[in-house]
């Protein structure tokens, strides 16, 4: 069994916008959005394709138990549909996620804070089984970060990239802006303007769109603190810099694609799988007079798009650095053919034939430590 809990503000505020969250997973017309340019690919025209190379799931036992995965909301239709999968081959495992964010999962995975503290219970009323067995995170940690968790545990965690993404712009999809430079979208959302545009941009009408659009200001939505995704566009996008004060931060990335949705001369930035008919995707170049690039497989694969990253999960290791063999197990699924298979459908990019075969050697080489991972702590 699987127990996915979510934002009920964000359930509630994409049922009104006729959009279903089936496993965690966002069903409003991910196909269906206008591209940007005529030129240029939507994130439909080309699905991601899992290598074909890559070796379907066998199960190597019946497994029992539960894991907690706690952390990053960008990943969580990931999570919820690698669970589903999991759980049908091994039904006797219960899998709970907490979709926290990724900065406040990993204080607590760091801390080994137990999940018990909040009152959550798990489905079978037991306690909410302890402190999480896997950390999902849309970032990697950070060297401070992982100072924290040695000296907690002793060592550092075990990373696993699951899956590729792309930290996608997004306009209302009435907009009809052709592309932005990263310099641009620093002048955007930034106040520092540390890419070196010379003024800040506030308004449609500053990056060319006429038609009406000449001076509507421009309304700037994007996730809040607690968000990995929020520190990466602050890396990747401002350099560091500081986002501008006006910026409407939401809890989740549903609510945020859904304001956007609603107010015509919004912007904001969000994981790709989020897509929906109700927004648009803009193309981005490195620097002007680069070809504006759309996120797809191929271009998060290369990395000619410019915002792409991994997402992670984060495992602890024993005392002796050995680990519970349902987590290696679900890890292996996710590695292999069926779990790639299923990202993909979550609207993600499947991780590459040399990244799952990376994967696959470093979780062969681990050993484990039990039969079993307990239903309670």
């Amino acid at each position: 069994m699987t127990l996915l809990k979510q934002d009920k503000r964000t359930a509630e505020l994409m049922g009104r916008a006729r959009a279903l969250f089936i496993g965690g997973t966002l069903l409003a017309a991910f196909m269906s959005a206008p591209v940007a340019q005529a030129e240029s690919p939507s994130l439909s025209a080309v699905r991601p394709v899992v290598h074909p190379d890559l070796v379907a799931y066998e199960s190597q036992g019946d497994l029992s138990g539960q894991l907690i995965i706690a952390g990053s909301e960008t990943m969580q239709p990931i999570l919820a549909k690698l669970a589903a999968g999991f759980t049908r081959q091994h039904p006797q495992m219960n899998i709970t996620i907490e979709a926290l964010g990724s900065t406040e999962g990993i204080r607590e995975f760091a801390l080994g804070l137990s999940l018990q503290r909040r009152g959550d219970k798990s489905r079978d009323g037991h306690g909410g089984g302890g402190v999480a067995n896997l950390l999902a995170s849309s970032r990697p940690l950070s060297p401070e970060e992982l100072k924290v968790f040695v000296s907690r545990h002793g060592n550092e965690p075990l990373e696993i990239p699951i899956a590729m993404d792309a930290v996608t712009i997004f306009v209302n999809a009435q907009n009809p802006v052709q592309g932005l430079t990263l310099q641009q979208v620093d002048a955007i959302f930034g106040s520092t303007r540390k890419r070196g545009f010379p003024s800040d941009i506030n308004t449609w009408g500053q990056l060319g769109l006429a038609g009406g659009w000449e001076k509507s200001e421009i309304h700037l939505y994007g996730r809040n603190r607690i968000s990995g995704t929020r520190e990466f566009f602050i890396e990747a996008v401002l350099q560091g810099g500081d986002l501008k004060e006006g910026v409407r931060e939401q809890s989740g990335s549903a609510s945020e694609i859904l304001a956007i949705a609603r107010d015509s001369n919004g912007i904001g930035y969000a994981g790709a799988g989020y897509q929906t008919s109700m927004v648009r995707v803009v193309p981005i170049a490195e620097q002007q007079g680069d070809p504006y690039i759309m996120p797809t497989a191929d271009t998060v694969a290369d990395g000619t798009y410019p915002l792409n990253r991994s997402l992670y999960l984060y495992v602890k290791k024993g005392a002796k650095g050995e680990f519970e063999p349902a987590i290696l197990e679900f890890l292996r699924f996710a590695n292999s053919r069926d779990g790639q298979q299923t990202v993909a459908r979550a609207g993600f990019f499947p991780l590459t034939k040399a990244l799952v075969a990376k994967n696959l050697t470093l979780l062969g080489g681990q050993s484990i430590t039990a039969r079993a991972v307990p239903a309670s702590r």
